[in-house]
C-alpha cells in the first residue's frame, strides 16, 4: 500500500494545480497587465488538454511501458508547473498550463491502473480511493492553503510547490516503482475501440452527467449562496468547508464498499439517489435557513467524489489491463468536460438573467439523467458483457 500512497500524492498535487489556478486569477491578471477573462484561459488550456490529449496519448503508450509513461507524465506535469512559475508573459504560461493538463490526464489514468495492479483485487477498491481522496484532498485542502500562500508570498510561490510535490512523488515512484505487470500485445485500433464499447461509453456517460451536476453547480457556488432564495450568503467559505471535507471522507471511504459490494452497479445507483436528494435538499434546505443546507452541502461533496472510485473500478474490469487505461484517462475527460459544460450552462443562466436559486434544480435535472443512464445502459451492458478481468469459466458469474 505505500506505493499506492506514493501514487496518491501525485494524485495530490494534480488536485491542487487543477483547481488552484482559478483562484489565483485575479493577481495573475494583475501580474500580466492583462483581463481576468484572458488569463482565465489559463484554465481553459488546461481542462481541454486534460480532457482530449490524455486519452490519445493513454491509446498511443505501449501497453509494456506503462511504468515509463505513468513517470513521465508526472515529470511533464511538474516541469510545465516549474514552466508555470517561471513565465514571463501570458502565452507563455498559456503554452505551460497546456502541457500540464496533459501530464496530469495521463498520469491520473495510469495511476488508476497502477494502483489497481499493485494490489490484490478484493482491495482494489481501496486502492483506487486513495488516487481520488490524492485528488479530492489537493482540492479541499491544498487549493485553500495554495491561495493563502499565493496571497502573501505571490502566485508563482503556489506553482512551485505544486511542482516540488509532484516531483517528490515522481522521484520517489522511480526509485521504488516496479515493473508494472506486462499485458499482451494490443493494437492501436483495439485500444481506440475501448472508446466505441457500449459499456464503456455507458459508463463514462454517467460521469458526464454527474460532473455537469456536481462540479458545475460548484463553479457558482458563492453566486447561488448569495441570491435572495438561498439566504443571502455573503461568507460561503464554511460551505466550501463543508462540501470539501464530505469529499475527502466520500473518496476515502467508499473504497471498502467498493470492495464489499457484490454488484458494484447497483452502488453506483446508490451514490447517484444520493446526490439528486442532496441537490435538490440543498435548495430546500438553504431556503428555510442556510445553516441547516450544511449537510446536504456535504452529502453533495461526498457522494461526488465518491461515485469516481466505482466508476474507475468498473472500468477496469470492463476493459481489463490492456484497455483500462485508456477507459480512465476517457472518464477523467469527461469530468472536466463536463465540469467545463455544467460552467457554460451556468453562465448562460446568469446572461439570460435567471435567478441563481435555480441552478440547484437544473444541477439535480442532470443527475437525474445520469441515474436514468446508470439504470437502463450501464446495467444492461453489464448484464450483456461477463468481466475482462475474470476467467473464461467464471464468465457467467462475473456478469453484472
Amino acid at each position: 500500500m505505500k506505493l499506492v500512497y506514493l501514487l496518491g500524492l501525485g494524485a495530490f498535487a494534480l488536485g491542487l494545480d487543477a483547481y488552484v489556478t482559478a483562484g489565483l486569477l485575479p493577481v495573475i491578471a494583475d501580474d500580466f497587465d492583462s483581463s481576468v477573462s484572458a488569463t482565465g484561459q489559463m484554465v481553459t488550456t488546461f481542462t481541454l488538454a486534460y480532457a482530449i490529449a490524455s486519452p490519445i496519448f493513454a491509446a498511443l503508450l505501449s501497453a509494456s511501458r506503462a511504468r515509463l509513461g505513468l513517470l513521465g507524465a508526472l515529470a511533464v506535469f511538474s516541469l510545465a508547473n516549474i514552466g508555470s512559475a517561471l513565465a514571463g508573459n501570458l502565452p507563455v504560461l498559456l503554452i505551460t498550463r497546456a502541457f500540464a493538463g496533459v501530464g496530469a490526464g495521463l498520469y491520473l489514468a495510469l495511476a488508476a491502473s497502477a494502483a489497481a495492479s499493485l494490489i490484490d483485487k478484493e482491495r482494489r477498491g481501496r486502492a483506487l480511493a486513495i488516487i481520488m481522496g490524492g485528488m479530492s484532498s489537493g482540492t479541499v485542502l491544498g487549493v485553500p492553503a495554495g491561495v493563502f500562500i499565493a496571497q502573501h508570498l505571490g502566485w508563482r510561490t503556489t506553482l512551485w510547490i505544486v511542482a516540488a510535490i509532484g516531483l517528490v512523488s515522481c522521484v520517489g515512484l522511480a526509485l521504488r516503482l516496479p515493473v508494472l505487470p506486462a499485458t499482451s500485445s494490443v493494437t492501436l485500433r483495439q485500444r481506440a475501440a475501448v472508446i466505441a464499447d457500449p459499456r464503456v461509453a455507458s459508463i463514462v456517460g454517467v460521469s458526464f452527467f454527474a460532473a455537469v451536476a456536481s462540479l458545475g453547480l460548484y463553479t457558482y457556488f458563492a453566486p447561488v449562496m448569495e441570491s435572495d432564495g438561498m439566504g443571502s450568503v455573503g461568507n460561503v467559505t464554511p460551505y466550501l468547508w463543508a462540501w470539501g471535507i464530505g469529499g475527502v471522507i466520500g473518496s476515502v471511504l467508499i473504497g471498502r464498499l467498493v470492495d464489499k459490494a457484490p454488484r458494484p452497479c447497483t452502488l453506483v445507483v446508490g451514490i447517484l439517489v444520493l446526490l439528486v436528494l442532496s441537490l435538490l435538499a440543498f435548495r430546500a434546505m438553504a431556503a428555510i435557513h442556510p445553516l441547516i443546507a450544511l449537510a446536504p452541502i456535504a452529502v453533495w461533496g461526498g457522494v461526488g467524489w465518491a461515485l469516481q472510485v466505482p466508476q474507475q473500478n468498473d472500468l477496469l474490469a470492463a476493459r481489463g489491463e490492456n484497455g483500462g487505461p485508456v477507459a480512465v484517462a476517457l472518464n477523467e475527460s469527461a469530468l472536466y468536460l463536463g465540469s467545463a459544460v455544467g460552467s457554460g450552462l451556468g453562465g448562460v443562466a446568469f446572461s439570460l438573467g435567471w435567478d441563481s436559486s435555480v441552478l440547484p434544480l437544473w444541477a439535480a435535472g442532470f443527475a437525474l439523467a445520469g441515474l436514468l443512464l446508470q439504470v437502463t445502459g450501464v446495467r444492461i451492458s453489464a448484464a450483456r458483457r461477463p468481466d475482462r478481468t475474470a476467467s473464461p469459466e467464471a464468465a457467467p458469474e462475473a456478469a453484472l
